[in-house]
């Protein structure tokens, strides 16, 4: 591995660390709905219309995603519940239908998950073969001067060994 190779490596290893931190703060960071109408948007804008294909509760204007936010600005103005557990309940009632966002576990978590492990490795195999291509270019490219001396050298030597007796 050249210097200059060496050189260059801890400032990727740190970008890949500040940029890791930047997103783990910003996944983390909740400021979260202030206001029990805010609360309630937001568990809908989390919920799938029952009766409509790939619409929010929030954004369906159908007679039963009424109801479920009826329904939801109950749980959240008798204030028992947490938003997890009115989206729970809804869940056990419709199924994981409802859900727009799946469950952080199992299997949910693995189809989230995997498309952007398959991503990552694709970009390193990538770069391992693009810079292993970059190597075996620079070795085509021919003979060195220095390559050149050395056989004139053998060759030279060659010539200059007086020939060996044959064998009787």
């Amino acid at each position: 591995m050249n210097t200059r190779a060496l050189k260059r490596w801890p400032g990727w290893v740190l970008l890949v660390i500040v940029v890791a931190g930047f997103l783990a703060v910003g996944a983390t960071r909740d400021s979260g709905p202030s206001t029990p109408a805010e609360r309630a948007a937001s568990i809908e804008k989390r919920l799938a219309c029952p009766t409509c294909d790939g619409e929010s509760v929030y954004d369906s204007r159908s007679t039963a995603a009424e109801n479920l936010r009826r329904q939801i600005r109950a749980y959240v103005d008798e204030g028992e519940l947490t938003d997890e557990e009115i989206i729970g309940t809804i869940e056990q009632a419709f199924g994981a239908r409802v859900l727009l966002v799946p469950r952080a576990t199992g299997l949910d978590a693995l189809a989230w998950a995997l498309p952007a492990a398959a991503l990552v490795c694709a970009a390193a195999g990538l770069t391992v073969t693009f810079r292993r291509w970059r190597r075996e270019a620079a070795l085509a490219q021919g003979p060195t001067d220095e390559d050149r001396e050395l056989v004139a050298a053998a060759l030279s030597q060659e010539d200059a060994a007086p020939p060996a007796d044959p064998a009787p």
